[in-house]
């Protein structure tokens, strides 16, 4: 398991990038894993590019992804 997301005051865009890439790993078959298709078509670093940037905390952004 990966843990908590790391606050952006706590952490460096590497450090963020890492977290999403941990968390959402790309098994390259997209037919059966669906994670691409949760994002709207986008990996999971594009889609969590603003938590990533330090725009937007996790949880404010996986919000705004499920809307």
């Amino acid at each position: 398991m990966t843990g908590p997301a790391p606050l952006i005051a706590e952490s460096t865009p590497e450090e963020r990038r890492s977290y999403v890439e941990r968390r959402y790993p790309c098994i390259a078959d997209c037919d059966l894993c669906g994670i691409c298709a949760s994002f709207h078509g986008r990996d999971a670093v594009s889609a969590y590019e603003d938590y990533v940037e330090g725009r937007l905390e996790f949880t404010e952004v996986s919000l705004l992804l499920r809307g």
